[in-house]
């Protein structure tokens, strides 16, 4: 029979790998499909691999990415994905707040609004690029209305211009992203307590002002995670060019992600996609560390309300109740 002292100890071992066993599964998957095709990818990102893919991989150090610092390219593809983060993610970060301001009051109806702004987000990326493709069409349905205004004799070339072609395809992009962005900002703001609202009501701080003093202060780590989070969606976008534009006119509105599409699986120079994908690789990680930052920082702010939360009734009991903007402070 086994001794006391052995069972417990073998206990102890069961109970520390059980939640591994559960895990199990899901490392499995998550390693054949994420990580060892992470490998693989950084591997042949120092060979050459291409066309014929009969042979195996030959071994040539950094040779591409000596080539990745001299390709026009690439180059013209992390401007346009930077240009890509500039127009989309301030409109991202302060759009969906103001709509969230907006629909953040108990009035008759105000869900159906919440719904209408919503929509665009269940709507596959693949029929919103084919509906605007219709609607930025030479006849579309856009230019219809500037030629029927007098705006314009023969319509505006929304995708067949370089000029145009990277606006009108963030705004398809910030088109469907307003009503996720504003679900975030909308439960933010219902953790907002009507106190402090009221108490700036009474000296003076009403309207849009309130905002201004009270909402903008509490709202910074909510504003501080869309912003990572649509830079991070932004960086990613291919759907809306691959359907939209196909990258062009003239590479104007290729991006790194849809370089890499077109080296790998049109041109079958899959060492050098390799290569782009891992410089796409690490702005994205930078990103996500951002993110993770973000996520703790948030767990902190919100233990620190709480705590506050519960030390305003002895302040009050104390020393009095303070004032709103000193409670904002507090808050923030």
């Amino acid at each position: 029979m086994m001794p006391v002292s052995s069972q417990s100890k073998w206990s102890l071992v069961g109970r520390s790998l059980t939640p591994y066993l559960f895990l199990a599964p899901a490392l499995l998957v998550l390693g054949l499909t994420v990580f060892w095709p992470a490998i693989q990818a950084l591997y042949l990102s120092f060979t050459s691999y291409g066309f014929d893919v009969t042979q195996p991989p030959l071994w040539i150090g950094l040779a591409n990415f000596q080539e990745l610092l001299s390709d026009r390219t690439f180059w013209t593809t992390v401007k346009n994905t930077l240009l890509y983060l500039i127009g989309v993610v301030p409109v991202l970060a302060i759009l969906p707040l103001l709509l969230a301001i907006l629909v953040n009051r108990q009035l008759r109806g105000i869900r159906w609004f919440r719904v209408a702004y919503y929509t665009p987000v269940v709507i596959s990326m693949v029929v919103a690029g084919i509906a605007w493709r219709w609607l930025y069409a030479e006849n579309g349905f856009l230019n219809q209305i500037l030629i029927g205004l007098g705006l314009t004799d023969s319509g505006v070339p929304w995708l067949t211009s370089p000029t145009l072609a990277l606006p009108s395809v963030m705004l398809v992009t910030i088109w469907k992203g307003v009503g996720y962005y504003m679900v975030i900002y909308l439960a933010g703001l219902q953790t907002i307590p009507p106190d402090l609202y009221e108490a700036a009501a009474i000296d003076g701080s009403d309207g849009w002002r309130k905002h201004w003093d009270i909402t903008l202060p509490l709202m910074r780590p909510y504003i501080f995670l869309v912003t990572v989070i649509s830079a991070i969606a932004a960086t990613k976008v291919f759907e809306e060019i691959f359907i939209m534009t196909q990258g062009g006119p003239l590479n104007s509105s290729k991006t790194i992600v849809y370089y890499v599409y077109e080296l790998a699986f049109q041109e079958l120079e899959l060492s050098y996609a390799c290569t782009v994908g891992l410089a796409l690789f690490l702005v994205i990680l930078a990103l996500s560390i951002l993110r993770l930052v973000s996520d703790r920082t948030e767990v902190v702010y919100a233990a620190f309300r709480a705590k506050r939360h519960r030390l305003s009734g002895q302040v009050c009991e104390q020393s009095g109740c303070p004032s709103w903007s000193e409670e904002v402070h507090r808050w923030a």
